[in-house]
């Protein structure tokens, strides 16, 4: 597993957008004041050619121009470290235009995104061995205050927080808007893990994962090295992180149906799972919770639910491809990670 250098003082950060760019507000409000915050502490900023774009049908501009900005800030010295702007809805038509062998040769750098940027999240690290972060996109930074989660990412892009926790609280219906662009997270609920089987569990692996919607997506195309991948590293085990955004508890079942039959859970040894945007959805007697675990029992090791992952902030950075150590007492998680 190949791991990029850590974010230095006054180094660069650079911003891409293979998904949705920060065209209009709120979005754009936040994504200018996160500039501004970023700068005020040292960092220079090195802009993509989309991150304002909004040529492109669910992403910032065509297929093409989004791959070529990706191989340019991937494979060139402008920028010390990535994040992407924003998620969206088919950036996976760019994948056809990164050039991953060239990405594979390059010097690694941090990629940091989630939701729709699971397609080169997953992909960085199942096809070039490359360790890339699942975390917040460049509008988070705008808010005001920061939340912890915010300053844990940009900690782990600096290598000064390898070991995560859960947050005591989350976001069930955000507050912001064109109005108010920089609100913080709308923290109404209190965070309560699901262990099944229930009680405290201590477990290892290599985490992979991210949006199921995006991952099912994957599932069966030219890009599914899943199996090459795990068979590379079956002597750590895996860890699957995923969450859902679009996917009803029926989408959520199929999907890790689909990922079961594909082989992709061989060698697990524990699932964190995020709350899904349906949250508390119930269909036909079918919850979040039955939708996975009465799939993945079959496994016998721990799956934690209602982990803090994904599109009900805040949300944990955790790095795809390291090795991790998962703890779990009580209704605390602690997630440690290795680069090895």
């Amino acid at each position: 597993m190949r791991y990029p250098s850590f974010l230095q003082e006054q180094g660069t950060i650079g911003f891409v957008a293979p998904s949705f760019g920060c065209a209009e507000p709120p979005y754009k409000t936040a994504f200018l004041h996160a500039q501004e915050k970023l700068a005020e502490s040292g960092y220079k900023l090195e802009l993509g050619p989309n991150c304002y774009a909004r040529e492109g049908i669910g992403i910032s501009n065509t297929p093409e121009k989004c791959g070529e900005e990706l191989n340019d800030f991937l494979c060139s010295d402008k920028s010390d470290v990535l994040i992407s702007c924003g998620g969206g809805e088919l950036m996976c038509e760019v994948l056809d235009y990164v050039d991953f062998d060239r990405i594979r040769k390059a010097e690694p750098k941090w990629y940091m995104g989630y939701s729709d940027n699971t397609n080169l999240v997953f992909l960085l690290t199942t096809l070039c061995d490359t360790a890339a972060v699942y975390g917040p996109c460049a509008g988070s930074f705008g808010m005001e205050p920061w939340h912890e989660s915010i300053q844990d990412a940009l900690d782990l892009l600096r290598g000064k927080k390898l070991v995560m926790k859960g947050y005591d609280t989350w976001e069930k219906e955000p507050l912001k808007s064109e109005e108010n662009p920089l609100v913080p997270y709308h923290l109404t609920e209190r965070r309560i893990l699901r262990c099944f089987p229930e009680g405290d569990s201590t477990f290892s692996g290599r985490l992979i994962g991210g949006c199921m919607d995006c991952l099912v997506n994957l599932l069966g195309t030219c890009y599914d090295r899943v199996g090459d991948f795990t068979r590379r590293y079956e002597e750590d085990g895996f860890i699957w992180f995923l969450e859902a955004c679009d996917l009803n508890v029926f989408s959520i079942r199929r999907a890790i149906w689909q990922m079961q039959h594909a082989g992709w859970f061989s060698h697990v040894k524990g699932f964190l799972i995020g709350r899904p945007l349906v949250f508390g959805q119930e269909m036909m007697g079918l919850d979040q919770y039955h939708a996975v675990y009465d799939l993945l029992k079959e496994y016998q090791v721990p799956v934690i639910m209602d982990v803090d992952l994904g599109h009900l902030p805040p949300m944990m950075p955790l790095i795809n491809g390291s090795f991790a150590s998962v703890t779990v007492r009580g209704n605390e998680l602690e997630v440690k990670m290795e680069l090895k």
